[in-house]
């Protein structure tokens, strides 16, 4: 059993819905529990400006499933949701991104693991932060020393999790 973190993200087609369906389909994802999701956080997009605002999350998986195998399943789960991604860093339907998957460290054609950039990205740090404030990285970064970097972050609730 590996512990994986999952980023989400949506800025078409009511972001809000796009996120619980996406959780409602990893929790019957076969050998995977989600054990934990963040709140929802409406932030800017990175790329072109001239988009809606995205609506991210995270989501903490306890899973049997090998790290292709888990890319594969979330990439099933965008394009059931009818992915559209018309644009590089433009706007989208639902993009799912493994985070991080145990300690493990991965730099091949299709995975990169810790996600690329992920520590400069308060989209993904505030929330990674709320369900798990005593996370390392695998490079021996701790989650607390990069929240300090994002704790003035421009991000605005959209759903708090309990």
């Amino acid at each position: 059993m590996a512990i994986a973190y999952i980023a989400l993200g949506s800025n078409l087609n009511q972001p809000v819905q796009q996120l619980n369906a996406a959780i409602e389909a990893m929790a019957v994802l076969p050998q995977t529990q989600v054990l934990a999701v963040s709140s929802f956080y409406r932030s800017k997009p990175l790329g072109p400006q001239d988009q809606p605002d995205y609506v991210n999350a995270v989501a903490k998986l306890q899973t049997e499933l090998a790290p292709l195998a888990l890319l594969d399943a979330l990439q099933q789960i965008e394009n059931q949701q009818g992915r559209v991604r018309l644009r590089h860093w433009g706007e989208r339907t639902l993009d799912l991104d493994i985070l991080l998957y145990g300690q493990l460290v991965i730099q091949s054609e299709r995975l990169t693991i810790p996600h690329y950039d992920m520590h400069n990205r308060e989209f993904v740090i505030v929330p990674l932060y709320e369900i798990d404030k005593d996370l390392h990285l695998p490079n021996g970064l701790s989650l607390s020393d990069l929240i300090e970097n994002v704790k003035n972050h421009q991000m605005s609730l959209v759903i708090q999790n309990k």
